[in-house]
């Protein structure tokens, strides 16, 4: 889903658990896609998120999974791997960063700049062209403008968002400041358990696969998607830490042109591989 129409939120659920702290990111994604009605749950981590929502202590979750500019958000795919939860819709949203700092600090003043890794990947241009700004890591991009703002830390800013700065009374010394204009970022709903393996056309499919250890298997999976006239959109491998030298395949298949033709290309997968979950059978 783009930024179209929200999702009825009756129907997703209105209680949402995000990552980070009002005026996030992840925060604006959920009220685009539940309505401002939502009620709304921050969680320190992303970790936090997919335990709440698969503990039932929220109705669904949204996550971002990847990034135009900084690629997959990290730990993510891991997670949905390890938790019992399911793919419901998604969002690709535009992001634009700010660099905000406490009131009466000018930019020449910043020597210290938090936020979280994925911002800071997707400004690395502007911090490059400012050696004396060093880039410090922190859990979210608006607690970040929270943290500076409150602690009055002099020569302290943080990159978020411009409602970040509203929020927590911050000042906007450069707006625009990722690297590149088209910086969009794929939020994912979730909710608890497994997803129904009944598919309809024009729906997109995330799948969770460990193949055969054998010659060729992943080359027969992906083939199948092509046999049947289905495209790969995004491949994603991620290492096994009990298997060494093993990984897990996340894949996403762009909407199908029929039910049998996802049917049957998952079938041909499932079997070349050692195990095979779907993650997501959703409308966009």
């Amino acid at each position: 889903m783009t930024d179209a129409s929200p999702i009825d939120a009756p129907r997703i659920g209105a209680d949402a658990a995000y990552q980070g702290t009002p005026g996030a990111f992840s925060e604006d994604a959920a009220l685009a896609l539940l309505g401002p009605g939502a009620v709304l749950r921050p969680c320190r981590t992303l970790e936090d998120v997919f335990d709440v929502v698969a503990g039932g202590e929220a109705r669904c979750a949204v996550v971002p999974v990847e990034n135009t500019l900084a690629g997959a958000v990290p730990g993510c795919d891991d997670l949905m791997g390890r938790h019992d939860v399911r793919i419901v819709a998604e969002r690709v949203q535009h992001i634009a960063h700010a660099l905000i700092a406490p009131p009466g600090t000018g930019i020449d003043e910043v020597t210290r700049v938090l936020s979280h890794p994925v911002a800071l990947a997707q400004c690395r241009r502007f911090l490059d062209a400012h050696p004396q700004m060093a880039a410090v890591p922190v859990f979210d991009t608006a607690g970040a403008v929270a943290e500076i703002v409150a602690g009055e830390q002099r020569g302290a800013a943080a990159i978020a968002s411009r409602r970040a700065a509203t929020v927590y009374g911050g000042v906007v010394l450069a707006g625009e400041i990722q690297d590149h204009p088209g910086n969009f970022t794929r939020f994912l709903v979730l909710k608890a358990g497994a997803a129904p393996e009944e598919f309809h056309a024009g729906c997109k499919t995330s799948l969770v696969c460990v193949l055969a250890n054998q010659p060729g298997a992943l080359a027969r999976g992906i083939q199948a998607f092509a046999t049947h006239g289905l495209n790969l959109s995004r491949i994603e491998s991620r290492p096994i830490p009990e298997s060494p030298f093993e990984y897990t395949f996340y894949l996403d298949v762009d909407p199908a042109p029929s039910a049998d033709a996802i049917r049957d290309a998952i079938a041909e997968l499932r079997a070349c591989s050692r195990s095979l979950r779907v993650l997501g059978h959703y409308p966009v």
